[in-house]
């Protein structure tokens, strides 16, 4: 049986009729998981400005450029004399932030090997709810341990979060069909963008307006509703369409053709040799990497050079801080859906699919970084390249985001975790670098230097996904390719035994891998 090396949309089943099926309420769980996690991951920066208490710190003089004119419009003096309940230096608000960070990271490898062996539902779903259930412990923490508590917890908190993206990777794989991918990616990961414009608006008024004082009425509420969400996943959702006890005979036969080779009940163990030899996982790992370290330009930096340079702070701006990632949100799920339609069209395959949607993700942003080094001191030009920018860097879920289950659907989820995790570190240095850059010296030449490193990231990370990257299913994941799996031996009757003169025979069964 001859295979094809790219995924033809003529090569796929005929498809159920049915309009809502259970891979789509699957995709919609997975959605508000990740939307779920990212509120969790987010709260915390609006929660802390309530916290803290800005009028007992010791505030360091911040040094702002005069280059531009100053603005009378853009700041928020509302908060200037708001009294939290604690006294948390800058730095302590930095460890308590970064904490979360740490727990998440350190999961991701872990958790992606576990999914493989075990399935990842399970470490999804409870994972997500110590991550809930632990948000209702943050105001305790904090009131009765102080700051030392309050980065347990968060980091305890993290550590729940860690499954959600490997795991939720090894999920797709088995549930979602080669060409269904690109709109089912871009919404389930867009999850992150849509969670982050209801949290940051939800917590100020959860603040401003909620009970216990405010600020803990954040986590109470996004507690119940990651609780609710993890309890109804568990509860329904199964680890893959064979699992599932309710799905419909002809969506379960629909999704099993198309996953060739993914029915099968045995996965051999990871390659390694092979994936360490293999250029379309490098293309994938660099072009996960430039995406953080200019995700992290856009979404930290920018802010801070607007505030520095331009004396506008979008941060202090609810509907301006979150119309960037309702602009990604929007972006990628429109992008999803045409990069599906090119490949049921049979016009272009999933090798230039993932290149093309990957090139409007990651050379646009590119592209606003630079253009934003030359604005001047124009503020609304700034604000509208920050929003063009971020906006069209949703098309990495079209492109690098999902090609781990094109070339190699049985192990996405480790891929994903190997990737994800060398990414959020490289993330790290993206502010690390602005701060030796611009520390003491906030000029527009020096934020441009800025701007411009991460534009090169962006731009050499694409290229090279773009000559390396590939759409098909690579070799070592070809189910034709496994080896056959060790004869077991059953031990013969007595019958059998004493029918040969006392000669023991052995009765040999191969596991005959289907595909």
């Amino acid at each position: 049986m001859t295979v094809s090396k790219e995924y033809l949309a003529n090569a796929e089943p005929e498809k159920p009729n049915q309009r809502f099926g259970t891979r789509h309420y699957i995709v919609f769980m997975l959605f508000l998981g990740m939307a779920n996690a990212y509120v969790m991951r987010t709260n915390m920066s609006v929660a802390i400005v309530a916290m803290v208490n800005q009028t007992a710190i010791e505030k360091d003089a911040e040094v702002f450029d005069d280059e531009c004119p100053d603005t009378d419009y853009g700041e928020d003096t509302h908060d200037s004399g708001q009294d939290g309940e604690f006294i948390w230096s800058t730095s302590m608000q930095g460890y308590i932030l970064s904490s979360f960070f740490y727990g998440y990271v350190i999961t991701q490898i872990p958790f992606g090997l576990l999914a493989k062996r075990y399935g990842a539902m399970r470490f999804l779903g409870w994972g997500m709810l110590i991550n809930s259930v632990f948000a209702f412990v943050v105001p305790v923490a904090a009131r009765q341990g102080g700051a030392g508590w309050l980065i347990a917890v968060r980091f305890i908190q993290g550590l729940g979060e860690g499954p959600i993206v490997p795991c939720t990777h090894a999920m797709l794989a088995k549930w979602i069909p080669p060409n269904e991918r690109s709109r089912v990616g871009s919404i389930v990961y867009s999850g992150a963008q849509f969670g982050t414009v209801i949290s940051m608006p939800l917590s100020g008024l959860l603040a401003d307006h909620g009970f216990d004082g405010g600020w803990p009425s954040i986590f109470y509420v996004f507690g119940i509703i990651g609780t609710v969400w993890s309890i109804a996943f568990l509860l329904t959702c199964h680890e893959d369409p064979v699992t599932h006890p309710r799905i419909r005979e002809d969506e379960k036969k629909y999704i099993q053709q198309s996953l060739w080779g993914n029915a099968s009940v045995h996965i051999p163990p990871i390659p390694w040799t092979s994936i360490a030899k293999s250029l379309p996982f490098y293309a994938i790992l660099l072009a996960h990497l430039g995406q953080n370290y200019g995700y992290e330009t856009l979404m930290t930096e920018l802010p801070t050079y607007m505030k520095q340079v331009l004396r506008f702070s979008i941060k202090t701006n609810g509907v301006l801080s979150a119309l960037p990632y309702l602009a990604m949100w929007l972006f990628s799920i429109v992008v999803g859906w045409v990069a599906d339609w090119m490949l049921t069209s049979g016009r272009v395959n999933h090798t230039w699919t993932r290149k093309i949607s990957n090139s409007i993700g990651q050379y646009g942003p590119a592209i606003a970084l630079i253009i934003a080094s030359y604005t001047g001191c124009s503020r609304a030009l700034t604000v509208a390249i920050l929003t063009v920018g971020v906006g069209l860097n949703g098309g990495i879920y079209a492109g690098f985001k999902i090609n781990h289950l094109d070339i190699t659907p049985r192990y996405a989820g480790v891929l994903m975790a190997f990737t994800n995790c060398s990414a959020n570190l490289a993330g790290l240095l993206a502010p690390i670098a602005a701060g030796n850059i611009i520390e003491g010296k906030p000029t527009i030449a020096q934020w441009r230097i800025v701007f411009v490193i991460a534009a090169c990231v962006y731009l050499f990370t694409a290229t090279f996904y773009n000559v390396f990257a590939s759409g098909a299913r690579q070799f070592w994941d070809d189910p034709e390719n496994d080896e056959p799996q060790k004869p077991s031996i059953e031990a013969p009757s007595h019958s059998e035994a004493n029918g040969n003169n006392g000669t023991t025979l052995t009765h040999r069964t191969v596991n005959e891998q289907t595909s």
